[in-house]
């Protein structure tokens, strides 16, 4: 649950009326009285091009005076004019809206990474429009069918509507529809969400998505919105409890045999020993306890989360009233109404082994325990080390793609991995909260052993708390240089992550941002020192982006190193694939031919070397950037062959085949000799697009040349393998001396990037490390 908001509060009214969508004047108005809580954010350009952010989201806001309950509520959408009804995409609530507080609704992710949300306080898996769509708040989980248009909503259907949000070209809304969106514009509710006056085009306006969460500082409207007063009940005293209050409930009873509490919604009293506060400024709002003794039956957990300020610490005796509640998955007291400290005690950590055993021992028997993992635990992702201080974790050695190698046991690796989270709800630290021994940060494959902590569920995975320091070991230290690969002439390839003179596309937003990102290229490539380099993700804008980098290399390696090869077919794409040689080393043979095959949109780059000086034996260079594994792109949403099997090769997979069978046909149209296919074939080594060049006779090199723990490039999803590669035909076997992946990239954190957001500024450095997101392959041939 780590940096979810935890702000809660006690309904003491006697009720808190919501405004209702009023019955409709025709089938694409609808009247509302003001509500309390409102839509005030829509944005469903989420991961498109030149998007702001990774993920569609809705933004909440509680514009009444009073807190409203956001329990057994839903968020529902359907599109602008389609006959799809909002029952298709929901997105459950839970929790409780301080006045003025703001609710984030995570929602589905593009294709094209960009920025992270500010942590949500609930997620979800609708894929809304980028421009035009129709989002309801409903005060039910269960969904409604219809559209509000071509099915139009009943009045017991109209009547669960709390809020009604249609933008674009909808044909259902408030009033009139909100202005259609970008993918980098939002709606947004005037004057900060508190604007309603029952007709969306009127209340809401475009203008850069900026949402905003429960821990963002409440806004309170100027007065109370409801259409009636909310009376106050006289509150009923309650006795003060004491320790000499006895408990009502063992926490074993609380949490129960399953994933839900028996006692859900009742009130109870209980007793433990505090095993970690996790309270104050940035905290988690509470603290964890357990039973001093536990019960006979293992499969009940003996701790129990209380979300309560009243100060505690480790070691305390405490009796504990409140109401049970499920919040996203966690068993908890919330809120306590009564923290009595009566002396003190210890607990002896339950020792976890990974993987779990297969009888269906699950983490959900620890919950909330205080545990140790007397194991060696690879670090096997840091993607939200610096957003979240989250790390994923596994058993022995870090996770790996199942498409990417034989062997892999998805189910055991369900069942060695854990997630490490900080203990706080602070979001972007200025520094890392864990860092490797020796170093300033934490890369994969990095190890720590006996990890303590509480173990707790949050945002749907199972996590460690720690309770005590955290130490992780160096197995994997930074490699200063590529190992060596031999030969006299190196051939390399590498993914430059957007390489973009254009500020505010894909590449850097700011000129500093593309000062720092070139740095990094620049130090990647001249310590490769390769003769030829095949480049992917370079901004195709008539090689003013290639230009730049090559100018950038010469600088630093002296004047005329390096020089370009002008691609005769980019492509379409915003990006191409791109050549850089050394003219000291190697001499183009013939000039540079493409494909125009319409398979591609990014055509691969065909030249042909020789080494300088001896133009006798040459070599051919094929640069690829095969169709990414992401579900949707600009012509819509992958369908047939081209949508996810199922068979973990994801969507456009058969797409990557033609192009693979494409890039064949071109080696034999233009009887290529020793050719090398280099690139990002966005697919892993088991996956059927080298499956379809190895059956055609290329042989992947890493394959024969790098160990086998060593042969990735890419980690997606706490899953290491490789999409890079560099296939060779049986000529170019006969060259080769050796072959490499330089793990400069890969293995280091988002947060060594050149972007300045998010990124604590200490951590840059003009290095080559995290310089892309894919490591670079190296080749050594002998001509």
């Amino acid at each position: 649950m780590h940096a979810k908001s935890r702000v809660r509060a006690i309904i003491v009214a006697a009720g808190v009326l919501v405004g209702s969508i009023a019955a409709l004047p025709s089938p694409s108005v609808a009247a509302a009285a003001p509500g309390t809580v409102v839509i005030s954010q829509v944005y469903g350009g989420g991961g498109n091009s030149g998007a702001t952010f990774s993920n569609d989201y809705v933004e909440l806001f509680n514009r009444s005076g009073a807190p409203v309950s956001l329990d057994g509520w839903s968020v529902q959408y359907t599109s602008a004019t389609g006959t799809g009804n909002f029952a298709a995409n929901k997105a459950d609530l839970a929790g409780t809206l301080a006045p003025g507080q703001y609710h984030l609704v995570q929602l589905a992710a593009g294709s094209t990474p960009s920025g992270a949300l500010p942590q949500p306080d609930s997620v979800g898996s609708i894929n809304m429009s980028g421009t035009a769509g129709k989002v309801a708040l409903v005060r039910s989980a269960e969904g409604l069918a219809c559209n509000g248009s071509s099915a139009p909503c009943s009045d017991a259907q109209l009547a669960q509507l709390a809020d009604l949000v249609g933008y674009g070209g909808a044909n259902f809304f408030e009033g009139s529809a909100a202005p259609a969106l970008t993918n980098a514009t939002g709606g947004l509710r005037k004057s900060g969400g508190c604007a309603d006056t029952d007709d969306n085009g009127a209340d809401f306006e475009t203008a850069a998505p900026a949402p905003r969460n429960g821990a963002t500082t409440p806004a309170p409207c100027g007065a109370d919105p409801s259409p009636t007063p909310t009376p106050t009940p006289t509150p009923t005293p309650t006795p003060t409890e004491s320790c000499d209050t006895p408990s009502t409930h063992p926490i074993s009873q609380v949490q129960g045999s399953g994933e839900t509490s028996p006692v859900a919604g009742q009130n109870v009293r209980v007793e433990g020993i505090v095993t970690g506060s996790f309270q104050g400024s940035g905290g988690l709002g509470g603290f964890y306890l357990q039973a001093a003794r536990p019960d006979a039956d293992p499969a009940t957990s003996e701790g129990l989360f209380v979300f309560s300020s009243s100060p505690v610490k480790a070691g305390d005796r405490v009796l504990v009233s409140g109401k049970v509640i499920e919040y996203n998955g966690l068993t908890e007291i919330s809120p306590a109404t009564a923290v009595n400290v009566c002396g003190t005690g210890a607990i002896r950590p339950a020792k976890v082994d990974l993987p779990l055993r297969k009888d269906g021992v699950t983490f959900e028997r620890y919950e909330g325990m205080l545990v140790t993992f007397d194991d060696d635990l690879a670090v096997s992702e840091t993607y939200n080390l610096a957003r979240y201080g989250e790390i994923t974790l596994a058993e022995d050695e870090r996770l790996w793609q199942p498409t990417d190698r034989k062997g892999v046991d998805t189910e055991k690796d369900a069942r060695r991995k854990i997630l490490l989270d900080d203990g706080s709800a602070a979001q972007n630290p200025p520094t890392l909260p864990y860092h490797t021994k020796g170093s300033n940060t934490v890369r994969i494959g990095d190890e720590v052993r006996d990890l303590t902590g509480v173990l707790t569920y949050g945002f749907d995975v199972y996590r460690v708390q720690p309770t005590q320091p955290v130490v992780f070991r160096a197995e994997n230290p930074r490699p200063a240089q590529p190992a060596k690969v031999g030969g006299d002439v190196r051939v390399a390839s590498l993914n430059t992550l957007n390489w973009f003179t254009t500020l505010g596309s894909r590449g850097a937003t700011t000129a500093a941002e593309r000062d720092r990102q070139l740095a990094k290229l620049v130090a990647n490539i001249t310590t490769l020192n390769p003769a030829v380099a095949g480049l992917m993700e370079v901004e195709r804008n008539d090689d003013v982006a290639l230009n730049a980098l090559v100018d950038a290399l010469n600088a630093k390696a002296g004047a005329g190193t390096y020089k370009a090869i002008t691609h005769p077919n980019p492509g379409t794409d915003l990006i191409q694939t791109a050549l850089i040689y050394q003219p000291a080393k190697v001499t183009p043979v013939g000039p540079a031919r493409s494909s125009s095959d319409p398979i591609f949109n990014r055509p691969p780059l065909v030249q042909a070397f020789a080494k300088a000086g001896r133009p006798g034996k040459t070599f051919t260079v094929l640069v690829n950037h095969f169709k990414s594994k992401g579900c949707t792109d600009a012509d819509g949403p992958a369908t047939g062959d081209d949508a996810d099997q199922g068979d973990g090769q994801s969507c456009y997979n058969a797409k990557r085949v033609k192009q693979a069978k494409a890039v064949l046909a071109l080696i034999d149209s233009l009887r290529l000799t020793n050719a090398l296919v280099v690139g990002d074939i966005n697919a892993y080594g088991e996956e059927d697009p080298i499956h379809t060049f190895e059956d055609a006779g290329l042989a992947s090199l890493s394959k024969k040349y790098v160990k086998k723990e060593d042969r990735y490039s890419y980690v997606f999803d706490g899953l290491s393998g490789e999409l890079d590669h560099v296939l060779a035909d049986k000529g170019a076997r006969k060259l080769v001396t050796g072959a490499t992946i330089w793990h400069v990239n890969a293995d280091e954190g988002r947060f060594m990037d050149y972007n300045t957001e998010y990124n604590p500024p200490y951590l840059y450095a003009p290095d080559a490390f995290r310089s892309s997101d894919h490591d670079p392959l190296l080749v050594g041939l002998r001509l």
